[in-house]
């Protein structure tokens, strides 16, 4: 590929990630995010990146900065590495969680509400992350997927006990049990 026609914003073509768009250019690599690959960092050596589209062809302007950030965020979206905004049920807002060890001796350990919900989130947004990841793996079979899957949905089963945590029931774990 020849490095003088590249420019941010040019659409390429990589072999394994797909299609992409170029994002930033720095001394030895390029800055790529790809539709099904996310962000990569392709060497300037590499010849597996095909130019598809230059800024001036096609649409006859450049890619923006915000039409860039409209895209990367598109694609976080759909693949879930955006946080959801997931609201803690406004009973549990300023309380606190205590847990008291079965000796007398040791100190109660006290976690404020508001932290300890972010992290259960995080942990449910890790969890269909990894699930997605699963479901679009070209390594795994269809099989191994199934398998794999059956592990987070009994992982969301043992998290129902945190549903009371939420404010709005489709934020909620599900297991197997309920669909």
């Amino acid at each position: 590929m020849d490095t003088i026609d590249i420019k941010v914003g040019t659409r390429v073509e990589h072999p394994r990630y797909g299609e992409g768009i170029i994002a930033k250019i720095s001394l030895g690599a390029y800055d790529v995010f790809f539709e099904d690959g996310g962000k990569m960092e392709i060497p300037k050596t590499s010849t597996n990146l095909t130019i598809l589209e230059s800024p001036e062809e096609g649409r006859g302007e450049a890619v923006t900065a915000r039409d860039l950030r409209r895209a990367i965020s598109s694609v976080l979206d759909e693949y879930g590495s955006l946080p959801a905004e997931v609201e803690l049920g406004s009973k549990w807002i300023g309380g606190k969680i205590v847990l008291h060890p079965a000796s007398d001796t040791l100190q109660p350990k006290e976690i404020p509400m508001e932290t300890f919900f972010k992290k259960i989130v995080m942990v449910r947004d890790r969890l269909r992350v990894l699930e997605q990841n699963i479901n679009s793996s070209a390594t795994l079979n269809d099989e191994e997927k199934v398998h794999i899957q059956q592990y987070i949905t009994r992982a969301y089963g043992s998290l129902t006990t945190f549903n009371v945590l939420f404010s709005e029931k489709e934020d909620y774990f599900k297991g197997s049990g309920k669909k």
